[in-house]
């Protein structure tokens, strides 16, 4: 029987699982796999300029594709600089197959040069982490491997590979089948349940759907509109599953939690059965725990048992593939229409209507209202911070429309190598990144990625000179004291800020210029009216990235807001 080394098996293996595209950075003890990577032709590789971009980058691909994203890293920092990432996909419930390299097996643990394990930094923070050990194993592995990442509750997987295993001979074929005892996932759902839940959902007078990121990564987005259709019940959403259902739909009300919608919050307050899908009822959409949703039963439907009761005590679990739970529900429900409980909710949304108060000068809701009505079709990366905020007020999503964010770790930097991976993934659909100042200079450095695989993303720089978010907390809490937060600030103005004649430094980057210097093209907005050129003239750069700059003023704060340790209808509207 014919033998080959284990970095074949690997670029064998790849092409097994479907895997055209790789986000790689080579080191000594992977340069083996490089050399295979190089005699195929199938696994298209490709090279960012850092690894916590490299693993931003798989991550949106995955998001955006619904394929599980891969990437291959060497050892040591290389491994580190993944860390980052695997959090950010974990969290966010993304397939990832992360492959590292390792130094030989007999010195692991000697600490040899750029050696690291890996597997024990993350295993907090993924799914499932392993160090191949026997070439024997390796192939067994890494079908599991991709197994694990796709299945159940999605996530990352880490497979270290030291470099003397990788150079094994060993047998050439790989497994189609995989057999893990103890992962066993069940994506069916309980009937039982499940009728129970409906019959609490036809009694109820005050219904309210609660669609988190679960609807959206299980793709059951369209039964889950067509349940509403039927039953005529109001949505809202959390931020990471916000487009779960059209932004247009009559029963959307929008999202909830801490910069959510004066109505859907009020309405989570009210409502006398929260029925949930998908979502993890974190902190950031509850508020205060015990006044979360104080008068309503609540059902849970989640594939991840751990989700269950962790944060909110449900009257009724159910653990289940999103998909799976609303095509049986398809087969159930019927109209609920409340026409006072409907009358109720309109009365919030007209009370507090969701909108920037002063729409003279160039606002983030502008530019995004902007993108609305320009493009039928797109991706939306975002950064974090009160970009991100913005977004997810303000952008209409729809089948044809997708908003890629980090939701659950917040990373400053995933925009930019994010709108990259999903380009790559969907080359013949617009992609457009919307970033803070700060966090695209997190990971600027892929301009030199975008330029060389001649992809024309769009990318908005929304520039207010601060660190936003932070800085509106500084200034709603913190007595307008604004420490670390000013992007200008530098020796020139170093213990004179506020005083009289003291002039902020410019501000750096130039970022046209920048843009401009790798290759890019830059353009800078600063009024309302030169929104919409801008983004046409984008779009006429079919070869390389187009930055737009816009001039934001950071006055300019998301609200509403919930007071820090309130409750949903404990609001900021504005100051």
């Amino acid at each position: 029987m014919k033998k080959i080394t284990g970095n074949k098996l690997l670029v064998k293996a790849l092409k097994e699982e479907g895997v055209d595209i790789l986000f790689g950075y080579p080191g000594a003890c992977t340069i083996d796999i490089s050399d295979e990577l190089y005699k195929q032709d199938y696994t298209k590789v490709v090279l960012p300029r850092h690894e916590q971009a490299l693993v931003h980058a798989a991550d949106a691909y995955a998001r955006s594709t619904g394929k599980v994203g891969v990437c291959l890293v060497t050892s040591g920092p290389g491994a580190t600089n993944l860390v980052t990432g695997i959090a950010t996909a974990n969290y966010d419930s993304v397939p990832l197959v992360c492959f590292t390299g390792q130094v030989a097996r007999h010195l692991i643990g000697n600490d040899a040069f750029q050696e690291v394990d890996i597997v024990g930094i993350t295993r907090s923070i993924c799914k499932y982490g392993v160090t191949v050990q026997r070439r024997e194993d390796l192939g067994r592995i890494i079908k599991e491997a991709f197994y694990i990442a796709r299945t159940g509750r999605p996530g990352p997987v880490v497979v270290d590979l030291p470099k003397d295993v990788m150079a094994e001979l060993g047998d050439a074929e790989y497994p189609e089948t995989v057999n893990i005892r103890g992962y066993k996932p069940n994506p069916g759902v309980h009937i039982g349940q499940l009728k129970r839940a409906i019959k609490m959902l036809k009694k109820a007078k005050k219904p309210l759907f609660l669609a988190g990121g679960g609807v959206n990564i299980a793709d059951a987005n369209e039964n889950f509109t067509k349940i509403v259709d039927i039953t005529k019940i109001p949505v809202v959403t959390t931020i990471m599953g916000r487009g779960a259902i059209p932004t247009d739909h009559p029963m959307y009300i929008g999202n909830l939690g801490m910069h959510g919608m004066y109505a859907a919050n009020m309405a989570v307050g009210e409502c006398d059965l929260l029925f949930s899908i998908g979502t993890r009822f974190n902190d950031r959409i509850t508020g205060k725990l015990h006044e979360f949703a104080p008068n309503a039963q609540i059902v849970h439907i989640d594939i991840d048992t751990g989700s269950i009761s962790r944060n909110v005590h449900v009257d009724v679990p159910i653990v289940a593939d999103a998909k799976e739970a609303t095509e049986k529900i398809l087969e159930y429900v019927e109209e609920n229409e409340q026409a006072e409980w409907l009358a109720q909710i309109e009365g919030w949304k007209q009370e507090h209507p969701l909108t920037m108060k002063n729409q003279v000068k160039l606002t983030p809701q502008k530019i995004i209202e902007t993108i609305n009505e320009i493009f039928d079709e797109a991706i939306v990366v975002t950064d974090v911070g009160q970009h991100q905020m913005f977004t997810t007020q303000y952008l209409a999503l729809n089948e044809k429309k997708q908003l890629l964010t980090s939701g659950g770790l917040g990373t400053m930097g995933y925009g930019f190598p994010g709108a990259i991976g999903a380009k790559l993934g969907n080359p013949d659909t617009p992609v457009i990144m919307i970033a803070g100042d700060g966090g695209m200079q997190m990971n600027i450095q892929e301009f030199a990625t975008a330029v060389l695989q001649e992809l024309p993303v769009i990318l908005c720089v929304f520039n207010n000179t601060y660190l936003g978010m932070v800085r509106q907390w500084q200034k709603l809490f913190y007595g307008k004291r604004y420490s670390m937060t000013c992007l200008r600030s530098g020796k020139a103005c170093e213990g004179k800020c506020g005083t009289e004649g003291c002039e902020c430094p410019p501000y750096t980057p130039d970022f046209v210029k920048l843009a401009e210097s790798y290759g890019a093209k830059g353009i800078r907005v600063f009024n309302p009216e030169d929104v919409k050129a801008a983004f046409e003239e984008a779009r006429q750069n079919t070869k390389t990235p187009t930055l737009i700059e816009f001039i934001i003023d950071p006055e300019d704060l998301v609200y509403p807001m919930v007071k820090p340790g309130g409750t949903l209808e404990e609001l900021i509207m504005d100051c």
